[in-house]
């Protein structure tokens, strides 16, 4: 089956640039919002969604992201609307929409019944960050008997019999992340970010989009040099905070107009 997130970075590399993946949770500031918030930033230039639902243990996220699903689970979201947002958002936006879970939920669902639901939901796959290619048999099996992406996790601490595994099993892309200190110390994240990207081309990655606290078009541009993709979250997260609809609007055309290679 064709992955669609494949699709959408080849697309975007034929026209001569990388994607802008754009981050954000659902049910911040509150559910009606955030669906409103994922089309308004399909609208303004994001290639593909990242939706995460809030999670009451939040390993991997900073502190704006951990305030913004804090607001939202105080705001009631639950588990169930995550799949009526999916379809309403889906319904509105045509590109490819990511949900970025950690795993215990999906577990707690049922791994089939995610992905059915997701599927039929009109979302195109998972990021699962705290979740490694073997811990994950069923959800492998999920996705290849639904056609759903995995996208899983690499880190420039990961051995060379890792990175094969995550390469093997990931479909859609890669996701990078730098864990090279916070995100000011920008020359030594770039080149833990290159140095990992490289690796993982070397391991037969066809696609890798990196997420290191990237917050300006500047740092786009500087990732798209040697990924296929920048992800974008906490600088998103803090313009719809500040800015709401239309601060986050401006904040996703500023940092797509660095995509063009």
């Amino acid at each position: 089956m064709s992955s669609r997130v494949s699709a959408a970075i080849d697309a975007a590399r034929a026209e001569g640039r990388g994607v802008f993946v754009g981050y954000l949770p659902i049910g911040f500031p509150d559910l009606a919002t955030s669906i409103e918030a994922a089309v308004t930033l399909a609208e303004n230039g994001a290639d593909i969604l990242e939706l995460g639902p809030p999670y009451s243990d939040p390993v991997m996220d900073g502190p704006i992201i951990q305030e913004a699903t804090e607001t939202a689970l105080a705001a009631g979201f639950r588990l169930r609307d995550l799949f009526p947002a999916i379809r309403e958002i889906a319904s509105r936006v045509d590109i490819p929409i990511l949900v970025m879970t950690y795993w215990n939920p999906v577990l707690q669902y049922g791994v089939d019944r995610y992905a059915d639901d997701l599927l039929a939901a009109g979302g195109a796959g998972l990021i699962t960050p705290d979740v490694t290619p073997e811990a994950a048999p069923e959800w492998i099996a999920a996705s290849e008997r639904t056609g759903l992406d995995r996208v899983f996790l690499a880190a420039p601490t990961s051995t060379d019999e890792r990175l094969e595994l995550i390469v093997r099993n990931s479909t859609g892309f890669v996701y990078t992340v730098s864990t090279m200190g916070i995100t000011g110390e920008r020359a030594q994240l770039d080149a833990a970010a290159r140095g990992l990207v490289e690796r993982l081309r070397a391991h037969g990655a066809e696609h890798a989009c990196v997420g290191i606290g990237i917050s300006t078009a500047a740092q786009v541009e500087g990732v798209l040099d040697y990924a296929d993709g920048a992800i974008v979250g906490t600088a998103l997260v803090r313009a719809l905070r500040d800015g709401g609809l239309d601060g986050l609007a401006e904040t996703a055309r500023a940092l797509a107009a660095g995509t063009r290679r």
